[in-house]
């Protein structure tokens, strides 16, 4: 049974583990997974199909994040026992830490649904870096990719992690990963002997090798980023899909977002704009709430599309400049902005508009398919072509092709009306 990573159905199950880890006396769990377990995550996600699916509870014997199974399916590794966990999808949604000795407590688990205890031991206490081998690759899956038996494939990690290094991750600069939702992440030094480690609370986990093997790896993220456009064109064209064929909507909607990208540009930013706040499908940071909703406010008779379509776009920017802040707040500091992804490459409204409410330069990579780059670049260092994924970087990274700068004007505009989206967000959490 497959649960798609975007499934909030665990919400509950995410508040429990949230209210037992504050009363358990044994080590905190959640320290570095930002301090709350999300509905998006592993353990939340294996008690609500315990819970919800007594057929598949009864055959389960492990539960497995998607790019530890690639791996082992193409090696031949499917027993739960052969599977190599990988440390990024461990660290930042299976709460495990080194600091642990592995997963959490059994006891801590078994006071949640004893049914977790073996799952739980099926998942052992190593992982693995993306960097090194899962395996080599079957005879039958040589046969049918065109490859060579026997050649290495690489330990799995989470697209995004993968995509940093792919989109030219440097420490201290913040990579985002800009699609249907967003996912931050930023590298930066292991803490020395002697030095304190840097906790930041309620992002998504901090991991030692999780991004850059040998760097911390820090992530955060927007539940919706390119859902919030799409849900508005969908809203849009429900009259299209409700009187037109099919064929005749489907060509009419594919030309409602280039035209509203068109009409906002020529909307200046202004404090009496319509003002949106991006938590259409839940906040994923600072913070995570899957059950929180967005909102529209400063709707008139007089209001247009490409009006609510400009507060959409900017809503999300001021949910990205959220997160900034409070990784700085916390610590972290952040001395640039990468992007990558569909929407970084495609939309010159959507970046101009981020990089004038983060009032920082935003440098985009050339790399069309950043995350497979980036894969590559793991999958060449575990395959022994390079000694480090930073020399498979150096090698394999072909620049950065766009750069957005803030316009200072703009800029002065957002910083006011950042918070008010501030403001009118603590009032939708206090309803």
């Amino acid at each position: 049974m497959f649960v798609l990573w975007k499934d909030h159905t665990a919400i509950a199950e995410a508040e429990e583990i949230n209210a037992r880890a504050a009363e358990w006396a044994g080590p905190n769990v959640l320290r570095y997974v930002g301090g709350i377990y999300s509905s998006e995550w592993f353990w939340a996600k294996a008690l609500h199909v315990l819970r919800t699916s007594p057929k598949v509870a009864a055959a389960a014997r492990t539960l497995v994040e998607h790019c530890d199974w690639m791996g082992a399916c193409l090696t031949g590794n499917e027993a739960p026992e052969k599977i190599r966990r990988g440390r990024c999808a461990a660290g930042h949604k299976g709460l495990w830490h080194q600091s642990f000795g592995g997963y959490p407590d059994l006891a801590f688990l078994e006071s949640l649904d004893p049914r977790l205890v073996p799952i739980a031991q099926s998942l052992g206490t190593t992982t693995w870096t993306a960097d090194q081998p899962a395996g080599t690759l079957t005879a039958e899956w040589a046969a049918r990719l065109g490859l060579a038996e026997g050649a290495v494939v690489g330990t799995g990690a989470f697209d995004v992690h993968m995509g940093a290094l792919g989109g030219g991750i440097e420490p201290h600069h913040l990579v985002k990963v800009i699609g249907t939702s967003c996912c931050d992440v930023v590298t930066a030094p292991l803490p020395g002997p002697g030095e304190r480690e840097t906790v930041v609370a309620g992002i998504c986990g901090q991991v030692d090798g999780s991004i850059v093997p040998g760097w911390l790896g820090y992530e955060a993220g927007q539940s919706a980023f390119g859902d919030v456009y799409a849900w508005f064109k969908t809203l849009l064209a429900w009259p299209l899909k409700t009187f037109l064929s099919e064929a005749d909507a489907e060509a009419i909607a594919e030309q409602i977002i280039p035209a509203l990208e068109a009409q906002a540009a020529l909307v200046p930013p202004a404090e009496d704009n319509v003002l949106a706040v991006d938590w259409l499908n839940g906040r994923r940071t600072p913070d995570a709430n899957q059950a929180l909703s967005g909102a529209l406010v400063g709707l008139r008779l007089g209001t247009d599309a490409p009006r609510v379509y400009r507060a959409l776009i900017e809503a999300t920017a001021y949910g990205s400049r959220a997160i900034v802040e409070r990784f700085e707040q916390q610590g972290v500091r952040i001395e640039g902005i990468i992007a990558i992804g569909g929407i970084a490459r495609k939309s010159t409204l959507v970046m101009q508009i981020l990089a004038d409410v983060l009032n920082r330069p935003i440098r985009v990579g050339a790399a069309d398919q950043a995350c497979a780059l980036g894969a590559a670049m793991f999958a060449a260092t575990a395959g022994g072509f390079y000694p480090t994924v930073e020399a498979a970087r150096e090698q394999m990274f072909p620049g950065f092709d766009l750069q957005f700068t803030p316009e200072p004007g703009a800029a002065a505009i957002y910083d006011r009306i950042y918070r008010k989206y501030l403001a009118l967000g603590q009032f939708i959490e206090s309803l």
